[in-house]
């Protein structure tokens, strides 16, 4: 007896609950979410990441092979163009500049001795003596000899160049970030010369490599302001410019990014190289501009179709009573202008409202023009929206001009509405036509002629 009881009661509540439900739901009633207009400065910018650089870094390495006898710098030592910075052992690299000069001395001396051979031989020709093919092999051989002791110089400066390179020394002015060696190393130069230092020229001054997507890289200017933050300071707000962009195309997994330079001020040196940095690079920003929220932009009251937006987009229906906008038709819409001329050519309160709109709209076309013109240089682009208020119960449209927008607001270039003013963003019942256009609501009542706006 108590479970059937139980099972009657569950049964009734689950009915009860179904038919508010399906009542609430056919009364039509919709809970609508409203955003204010404001003022404000609006910023469009792109997200992307860097690695913070030096504007100049060089690395010093060795042509010379050789073992590290002494260091004269460390990491983060400030050194001067031409500083002593490491020696090689110059054991064998110096007997090899004494074998030279001793190769030398011995050309030198054999050049002598043909020089002396030449002299007797042509003397001895003078006087008939000897014949003309000695006084040749004479000549000839003092050229050699002559060639043999250009050879042997050649090769002791080559000698004594390398004693030079066995001594390291800084090639700019800047702050060693990097030492690779230790006394006692061994490098050996081969094809590629090892790297011993790495020497930042100016940390004060440094640079941030971001790598931006092909999609945002048409917008991205020098000279444009940037903005970065640093893991190391994360409440601390850095700020550069654009000063490079370069067209190399980078790829990665199918991906094409483009490196952008920004230049960056480092006075206090807070920022190192290597550090990784987030970077918002401005490519758009308006001053105390009026704002509307994104969302107003792309809401549509629930029964609200295509053809009720196009028509106020055309500044048609600014003034439509409560009871028109309730009706949420479309034919109607059309059917009551159709109905604003009376016979005689007498024209009604509807006409008039009419032709208001239509002058609103003429309005609003030169101010679209007007202001294409006045913002060309700058590169933004101003086009149509529409927004919907509340009026006397109702939501009603407004054309509005909007400019530069980022994620969350746009810029109203020109419109009847003020700062302060309500828009909608949202209904707590059915869909915005933005995401389920041409669709409506099967629980809202269905008026004579249809929904659809054409």
């Amino acid at each position: 007896m108590k479970k059937t009881i139980a099972i009657l009661v569950l049964v009734l509540s689950v009915g009860a609950a179904g038919y508010y439900w399906f009542a609430g739901r056919k009364t039509g009633e919709v809970t609508y979410r409203k955003d204010v207009i404001t003022r404000g400065d609006l910023v469009v910018a792109i997200s992307a990441t860097g690695t913070l650089n030096a504007v100049t870094t060089v690395t010093v390495g060795s042509q010379v092979s050789g073992t590290i006898a002494k260091l004269y710098a460390d990491y983060n030592s400030q050194v001067k163009e031409g500083q002593l910075l490491a020696q090689l052992d110059p054991t064998f690299l110096q007997a090899s500049v004494n074998e030279q000069k001793a190769n030398v001395d011995r050309a030198a001396a054999q050049f002598n001795e043909a020089k002396r051979n030449f002299d007797r031989a042509t003397e001895l020709t003078a006087r008939g003596l000897i014949s003309q093919s000695d006084l040749d092999a004479a000549t000839t051989s003092l050229e050699s000899a002559k060639a043999s002791l250009l050879q042997t110089e050649a090769s002791l400066d080559r000698a004594e160049v390398n004693l030079r390179y066995a001594t390291i020394r800084a090639p700019i002015s800047g702050v060693v970030i990097s030492r690779n060696v230790d006394v006692g190393q061994t490098v050996a130069a081969s094809l590629q010369a090892p790297t011993l230092f790495t020497i930042a020229e100016d940390l004060s001054r440094m640079q941030v490599e971001a790598s931006i997507d092909e999609a945002d890289i048409g917008t991205v200017k020098q000279g444009q302001r940037v903005t970065f933050r640093v893991d190391a300071y994360p409440e601390q707000e850095f700020e550069g410019a654009v000063s490079q962009i370069r067209l190399e195309p980078v790829v990665a997994q199918n991906v094409v990014t483009y490196n952008v330079i920004i230049d960056v001020a480092n006075p206090d040196q807070q920022l190192m190289p290597g550090m990784t940095a987030t970077v918002s690079v401005e490519t758009a920003r308006r001053d105390n501009a009026m704002l509307v929220p994104i969302q107003a932009l792309r809401f549509t009251p629930p029964g609200m179709t295509a053809g009720n937006q196009v028509m106020a987009n055309r500044g048609e229906g600014q003034r439509r009573d409560s009871t028109s906008v309730q009706s949420t038709s479309g034919v109607q819409a059309a059917q009551g202008d159709q109905r604003q001329r009376r016979p005689g050519g007498r024209r009604g309160i509807d006409g008039e409202r009419r032709q208001n709109a239509d002058s609103t709209s003429a309005f609003m076309s030169d101010s679209l023009q007007v202001r294409r013109e006045q913002r060309k240089e700058n590169g933004s682009n101003v086009s149509r929206g529409t927004v919907w208020v509340m009026k006397d119960g109702a939501p009603m449209p407004v054309s509005i001009l909007r400019g530069i927008q980022n994620q969350r607001f746009a810029e109203l270039v020109e419109s009847p509405l003020n700062p302060g003013d309500s828009v909608l963003i949202g209904s707590s019942n059915g869909q915005s036509q933005s995401t389920t256009q041409g669709q409506t609501n099967p629980f809202m009542p269905r008026m004579p002629g249809g929904g659809r706006g054409r």
